[in-house]
């Protein structure tokens, strides 16, 4: 009991580091970040449409076939048009995924709940070994 009592900062450590190991589990538990496997689910299955928020050469250097190009500057304006449905999922991507995390906050901000990142974005998809189209 004494070497707890000497050494509480050494438990008050661990259970710190226990802590912000959890961290990334709880946020991947909200919907944060889209595994390519569960994005080509979503696709299949619930209809999702895949919304690439790349510069327009990024976008033509390579993207996930069926994705629509709208960059990120321009989603909150182009969104609604090019998807009217709110209902459907949407799944954003962008080269390295940063970009697409910040594209479901506009689109979570329009009304479209089901807005998820591609974890990894186009890189992530393509270490998964998913087909890639370039225009």
């Amino acid at each position: 009991m004494n070497f707890i009592i000497d050494n509480w900062y050494l438990f008050f450590i661990a259970i710190a580091s226990g802590g912000m190991l959890l961290v990334p589990l709880a946020r991947g538990a909200t919907g944060g970040s889209l595994s390519p496997a569960s994005a080509v689910q979503l696709i299949n299955r619930e209809k999702a449409v895949v919304i690439d928020v790349s510069e327009p050469d990024e976008f033509a250097q390579g993207h996930i076939g069926g994705a629509k190009s709208i960059p990120l500057a321009q989603l909150e304006e182009r969104l609604p048009q090019v998807v009217k449905n709110k209902a459907l999922p949407l799944v954003l991507v962008c080269a390295k995924g940063s970009r697409a995390q910040r594209a479901v906050g506009v689109a979570k901000k329009l009304g479209y709940d089901n807005a998820q990142a591609l974890a990894g974005g186009l890189k992530g998809w393509r270490d998964a070994a998913m087909p890639v189209e370039k225009s």
